[in-house]
């Protein structure tokens, strides 16, 4: 029975709880879904509703209009193997990626989505570092804080493309500005933090100020006797005001964590430690600054994926926005979920001062530089996001430059009964006493490829 509690380093936890609520809440929210028929009825589209792609019409798209005539995807080619429709999705990819605002979107929601994988894998450890909180408080206000405030951004996002009916040059806009506001908020990260302060044997010698830092070892003549093992992290603060790396390592020989032979600038008497490091001045005020502005960064770079689905929902004809989707969630899991945090350990790793070693081989860090810890951190979040606003604004000079190519209906058009109406007119044209003052003008609406307008003119006609 270890004699810890929730402050010590050690302490871990159930950590399997979050697991099964997390497992639990999913369960339960996709019983709902069986109750979803196989298929949705179809509905009648009206092209004014909505922006659509401009794209090229494949064979994988829809069938081709015969004697003006659309025929039903259901009609007759319904029955394609299973092989038939596989090798169909090669070319519907590519047909996709050579869209550059489809792959531009695609590429700045996976750099947004970095941030937050990599960012955030790592923030509880990047809070226990730089402002000397425990493993679980440092959870815990991540838990009531940013995670909130991130689901309020999604939906204030959400809310703000409908209320001001935005369209795909005002979501891009929009996703750009949200850009900027949450790329500011990261640059203040820079300056939000602690430093490592003095630790005995890592950063200062043992009592010694004037010895070069290239000797600094934590073993010193003051607990050569001690057996000091670095398997494990349990710093100490004493009443020198220098952090140890544990009791041990401070020459304490009694449990009460007094009589340190280390502490040689203080009276014997004097000589105690306490558990944790050393509180650096000025710490907590601006760990409270640094969590105001984590709640208004989280809010604020949410907001960017409404806008980012809805650009790209417009970008694409109507029969792959399906796939488009699913091509949008399959490249964030590839490039936004696995190497960010790969990249981020890997950054914090080069920061570290001491490892802790287990039987001879080198274990997990104990101690890190949190200067450079915290300038390399938050330096390739703002350069993930810095890629996100290059993608963003190329996708801007896009749809500015030739919007009808890639979003069409962008003036609106007929809806289906004025359609109608409107051959129904053409075909009473003549039959019936017209005013002089009032004349019949008939809208005819029929999207043609350059290749078949020889070919389908006696149809238009």
């Amino acid at each position: 029975k270890l004699d810890i509690t929730p402050d010590d380093p050690r302490w871990i936890g159930a950590w399997w709880g979050g697991f099964l609520l997390c497992g639990a809440l999913l369960f339960f929210s996709s019983l709902p879904m069986f109750g979803f028929p196989q298929s949705l009825p179809p509905r009648p589209e009206h092209a004014g509703e909505s922006e659509q792609a401009m794209l090229p019409e494949r064979d994988y798209e829809r069938p081709k209009p015969s004697n003006g005539v659309l025929r039903h995807p259901l009609d007759g080619e319904s029955s394609t193997t299973c092989f038939q429709q596989l090798r169909v999705i090669p070319k519907v990819t590519k047909h996709l990626l050579s869209n550059p605002v489809f792959t531009c979107i695609i590429l700045a929601a996976c750099m947004e989505i970095a941030v937050v994988a990599g960012f955030a894998a790592f923030l509880g450890k990047y809070l226990e570092q730089q402002f000397n909180l425990t493993t679980s408080s440092a959870n815990q206000l991540l838990g009531m804080t940013a995670i909130p405030c991130a689901c309020l951004g999604i939906f204030l996002g959400g809310l703000l493309v409908k209320k001001l009916s935005l369209s795909a040059l005002g979501a891009i806009r929009m996703a750009m500005l949200v850009n900027l506001v949450s790329t500011a908020c990261y640059v203040s990260f820079l300056f939000l933090g602690c430093d490592t302060g003095p630790v005995a044997g890592v950063t200062v010698p043992y009592g010694n100020n004037s010895t070069p830092t290239s000797s600094l070892d934590p073993y010193s003549p003051c607990n050569n006797n001690c057996e000091c093992q670095t398997d494990s992290f349990t710093p100490v603060c004493g009443a020198d005001g220098v952090t140890y790396l544990s009791a041990c390592f401070a020459g304490c020989s009694s449990t009460n964590l007094s009589g340190c032979s280390c502490l040689t600038s203080v009276p014997a008497e004097n000589a105690t430690v306490v558990p944790g490091k050393c509180p650096s001045p000025g710490c907590e005020e601006a760990f409270l600054t640094f969590l105001c502005v984590m709640c208004v960064c989280s809010m604020i770079g949410a907001m960017a994926q409404t806008p980012s689905v809805i650009i790209l929902i417009r970008t694409v004809s109507p029969e792959l926005k399906s796939y488009a989707l699913g091509v949008l969630f399959l490249l964030l899991r590839l490039l936004g979920f696995i190497p960010p945090p790969l990249i981020f350990g890997a950054g914090i790793d080069s920061t570290c001062l001491f490892w802790s070693t287990f039987c001879g081989e080198q274990g997990a860090c104990a101690l890190y530089d949190n200067v450079v810890y915290r300038y390399l951190y938050v330096s390739i979040a703002i350069a993930l996001k810095s890629f996100a606003f290059i993608l963003y604004t190329t996708t801007w000079q896009c749809l500015r430059k030739n919007y009808k190519r890639y979003i069409k209906n962008h003036e609106g058009g007929l809806s289906t009964s004025e359609f109608f109406a409107s051959t129904l007119t053409l075909d009473n044209l003549g039959r019936d006493s017209v005013p002089q003052n009032q004349s019949h003008r008939t809208k005819f609406i029929y999207n043609l490829e350059d290749h078949e307008w020889c070919e389908n003119m006696e149809s238009v006609l």
